[in-house]
């Protein structure tokens, strides 16, 4: 007699779609969690970076402010001591202005700094110490004020990275007109302005019908001489014509050979400023008593030239203006979608 053996029952199709699914939820259920580990990873990594590279420019900022004590001390008494250096007071507060003004361009957002960049930082940190060592080593002063420039660049870069160090750049770079010239290069430079002061000068003169004469760097003006020391050379006034054409040059938009044409017109105007100085001199000796003239050349001259080169400098730039006005652009597709819309 036959038996029959049943069958093992097969998986039905309707079994596969279920565990199907059930795997397709669970890998669904488990990579939420997983792009929340990994997107709060390098959220934590940049957070530590910040804080580290927070840290790093505190620490820079206090070691460098306690190193940096006795240069700024002494310069602080020159531009007490010295009426040419007095700018300097003003030097800092103005390359924070320039920050200021330029706060629209800043390129990261809250809470103000980007990833550190100790490849850029620690090299201009490396710079300044060695600028101070040479400073002290060989007597020279000005590279020990000098020096501010990269330090500062350094502790920028270790805090807030490449993109602010770029930012930042005009501001850090006007500080280099608050530390005094080197002695040699005052006196170099000014045996050229003073020839040039001194035959303008005169030339002037005898265009207003003075009886001037020129002997070596001595103007003979009938009675009296006018002599054009190295501190009437104009260069200290030629300084502080550049400093106004930086800021110039920093803050407004134009052209790149606009502004260099304004720079390059900063040694005329310092020359026409100086001479102006000693016509007017010259003629107070003439017609005024030589205390007046006198008076007027070493306490008032040194301050009115600035604002008279100040206003040179802006008629060159509205000279400029006028000769090639900005052209405005416009664009066609963007004001005929506004149009349609």
């Amino acid at each position: 007699m036959s038996s029959v053996k049943p069958l093992p029952a097969k998986e039905t199709s309707s079994a596969r779609p279920s565990v199907g699914r059930k795997q397709k939820t669970k890998a669904r259920t488990a990579t939420p969690a997983a792009d929340l580990s990994a997107s709060s990873a390098p959220a934590s990594a940049s957070q530590g970076d910040w804080r580290l590279a927070l840290a790093a420019g505190i620490a820079c900022l206090t070691v460098g402010v306690w190193s940096y004590w006795s240069t700024l001390a002494h310069l602080a008494d020159t531009w007490y001591r010295v009426p040419d250096y007095s700018h300097g007071f003003l030097v800092a507060p103005l390359a924070v202005a320039f920050l200021v003004v330029k706060r629209r361009t800043y390129p990261q957002s809250y809470p103000g700094v980007g990833p550190s960049s100790p490849a850029i930082g620690l090299p201009l940190l490396a710079l300044a110490l060695s600028m101070r060592y040479l400073s002290g080593r060989y007597y020279f002063d000005f590279l020990d004020g000098w020096s501010i420039l990269p330090w500062v660049a350094a502790l920028v870069a270790l805090i807030g990275g490449w993109r602010l160090l770029v930012w930042s750049l005009p501001a850090i770079g006007f500080l280099w007109f608050m530390v005094p010239l080197p002695f040699g290069w005052e006196t170099m430079a000014s045996l050229p302005l003073q020839k040039i002061a001194t035959k303008l000068s005169c030339y002037a003169l005898q265009l207003l019908g003075q009886p001037a004469f020129a002997e070596g760097n001595v103007i003979l003006l009938g009675e009296h001489q006018l002599e054009v020391a190295q501190a009437c050379s104009g260069l200290r006034l030629f300084i502080s014509v550049l400093a106004v054409a930086y800021a110039y040059v920093t803050l407004v938009q134009r052209s790149w050979w606009e502004k260099s044409l304004l720079v390059l017109s900063v040694v005329p105007i310092a020359i026409l400023a100086n001479a102006t100085r000693i016509v007017v001199t010259g003629l107070l000796y003439q017609f005024t008593t030589g205390e007046v003239a006198h008076k007027f050349s070493h306490d008032f001259a040194g301050l009115a030239m600035i604002p008279l080169a100040g206003l040179m400098l802006a008629a060159v730039h509205v000279y400029l203006s006028k000769l090639f006005p900005e052209e405005e652009e416009f664009d066609v597709a963007a004001m005929v979608r506004q149009s349609r819309a």
